[in-house]
């Protein structure tokens, strides 16, 4: 069921699924947006370090985080603003492929530059939100 191979990291995993199922939609993209900018940091020290296996692991959990940010626009409701972050997750995917395939970190900068600037405007809009 786990693939973690210590308590702490089933703790940690139990841990993520009770904030989960308790937040709303926006705090669901703001942990998804850490988890990804996390995983891409793994990814970087696995390129860095020659692990090619935990890079390929990685680069997979960080497609897959996109991939779900990607499935959960409404692209009927979402109109434009819904099209361009599908634009932005299918580039983020292609660097991704690309700096695992290349063991390449420059294709990494943008993605996490693309990434950081929208969990800054969903970390604002909640701020706004509420004030």
């Amino acid at each position: 069921m786990f693939d973690a191979d210590t308590g702490f990291d089933i703790y940690q995993h139990t841990q993520t699924d009770a904030r989960a199922a308790q937040a709303s939609p926006r705090e669901l993209v703001l942990m998804l947006m850490d988890g990804l900018l996390d995983e891409i940091a793994r990814a970087e020290g696995h390129i860095q370090a020659g692990r090619n296996r935990e890079k390929g692991i990685s680069i997979a959990k960080a497609i897959d985080i996109l991939g779900g940010l990607d499935s959960a626009l409404d692209m009927e409701q979402g109109g434009e603003l819904a099209a361009n972050l599908h634009q932005l997750y299918d580039y983020c995917g292609r660097q991704l492929f690309g700096a695992s395939v290349h063991n390449d970190l420059s294709q990494l900068v943008p993605v996490v530059r693309v990434l950081q600037d929208l969990r800054e405007g969903w970390d604002r809009l909640g701020q706004e939100a509420g004030a």
